[in-house]
C-alpha cells in the first residue's frame, strides 16, 4: 500500500475546492477526489449573483472551474473518481478506496460530499431547471421579483422560503400536499399572517408548463380530484435535501437525517483526523459562501492536527 498522504478531500463544491486551496498553501499536498457529483449543486445553478468578488455574477460551473483551477494552482492533485469504501483508523493513517479499487491511506480527511435536494420526479421539473424551477429561494428568489411564483412543501424550510419570497414575489402559491403543514406552529402561524401567500391545500403538481421558461404549473386536489393551472413564473420545490454521507454510515456520528455532526465550533468529527465541511455537516444555511467557509475551517483544523502530531 502507498505511503500516506497528507490530506485526502473527498468532494469537490464549494467546500472542497475551498479546503484543497487552503491546504495546498499550507504545504499539505492535498488529493482531493471529486465525487459523483463534480463541481456539487452550483454545476445545476446558472446566474449566481450572490458570491462575493463576482460583481456582475457568475454561471455556477464557471464559477466551479475558477476554484479549481485556483486549487491546482497551488499543487492540489485532483482525481477525478469518487470514493467506494472509508475505513478509520483511530491510531493510524484512514484507509480509503476509490471507484478502481485503489487503497489510499490518509493522515487526514475532509469530507465534503454536499447534499443533494429532493425533488418530485415529475419530467417537466428537469425540462425547466435552471429556467424557473429551482430548490434554493434564497439564491434564485430575486430574479423573481415582482412576479407570482409558486413553491412545494409544508416543513419550516419551506414556510422559511416561501416567506423569504413573499417578500420579492407579488404573490406566492404554496402547494400542500395535505389538509396542514409539518412546520411549527410560529412558522405556520407566520405564513398564514402574510397576505401575498397563499396556501393550496391538499394540493401536488400535476405538470409545470412553459416554452423556454416556466410559465405556470398544473395542480390537482387530491381530495376533489379538481385541476387548475396557477400563473406563475418561478416554480421553486423545498422539500427538503438528503446529505451524500451514506458512504460514513456507521462510522461518523450523524443527526437523523444524516447530515454530519461537528463539534462545535470546528470541523472536527467524532473520529480524529476526519473533519466534515459543507452541505454534509450544514442543513441550516447550505449557500456557497458559508460552504466556502467552513472549506477553509476544515483546512485549518487539518493542518493544526498534522502540526500536532508531527507529521507536518
Amino acid at each position: 500500500m502507498s505511503t500516506p498522504l497528507n490530506c485526502v478531500i473527498v468532494g469537490s463544491g464549494p467546500a472542497g475546492y475551498t479546503a484543497a486551496i487552503y491546504a495546498a498553501r499550507a504545504n499539505m499536498n492535498p488529493v482531493l477526489y471529486t465525487g459523483k457529483e463534480p463541481g456539487g449543486q452550483l454545476m445545476i445553478t446558472t446566474d449566481v449573483e450572490n458570491f462575493p468578488g463576482y460583481p456582475q455574477g457568475v454561471m455556477g460551473p464557471q464559477m466551479m472551474e475558477d476554484l479549481k483551477n485556483q486549487a491546482e494552482r497551488f499543487g492540489t492533485k485532483i482525481i477525478s473518481e469518487f470514493i467506494t469504501d472509508f475505513d478509520h483508523n483511530t491510531e493510524g493513517p484512514h484507509k480509503l478506496t476509490s471507484e478502481t479499487g485503489e487503497e489510499i491511506l490518509a493522515h487526514t480527511v475532509i469530507i465534503s460530499t454536499g447534499a443533494s435536494a429532493k425533488w418530485l420526479g415529475i419530467p417537466s421539473e428537469q425540462t425547466f431547471m435552471n429556467k424557473g424551477v429551482s430548490a434554493c429561494a434564497v439564491c434564485d428568489g430575486f430574479f423573481f421579483r415582482g412576479m407570482d411564483v409558486a413553491i412545494v412543501g409544508a416543513g419550516d424550510s419551506a414556510a422559511e422560503e416561501a416567506l423569504y419570497l413573499s417578500k420579492l414575489c407579488t404573490k406566492v402559491h404554496m402547494l400542500v400536499r395535505r389538509d396542514e403543514m409539518r412546520a411549527s406552529k410560529i412558522m405556520q402561524e407566520r405564513v398564514l399572517a402574510t397576505d401575498n401567500i397563499e396556501i393550496h391545500w391538499n394540493t401536488e403538481t400535476d405538470e409545470i408548463i412553459g416554452d423556454d421558461e416556466v410559465e405556470g404549473v398544473k395542480v390537482f386536489n387530491n381530495k376533489t380530484k379538481e385541476t387548475q393551472t396557477l400563473d406563475v413564473k418561478g416554480f421553486f420545490v423545498a422539500i427538503g435535501h438528503k446529505p451524500n454521507t451514506d458512504l460514513f454510515k456507521g462510522t461518523l456520528d450523524m443527526d437523523d437525517t444524516g447530515y454530519l455532526v461537528t463539534k462545535p465550533g470546528s470541523t472536527k468529527t467524532n473520529v480524529e483526523g476526519v473533519f466534515a465541511s459543507g452541505d454534509a455537516q450544514d442543513s441550516v444555511y447550505r449557500q456557497a459562501i458559508t460552504a466556502a467557509g467552513t472549506g477553509c475551517m476544515a483546512a485549518l483544523d487539518a493542518e493544526r492536527y498534522l502540526t500536532e502530531k508531527g507529521i507536518i
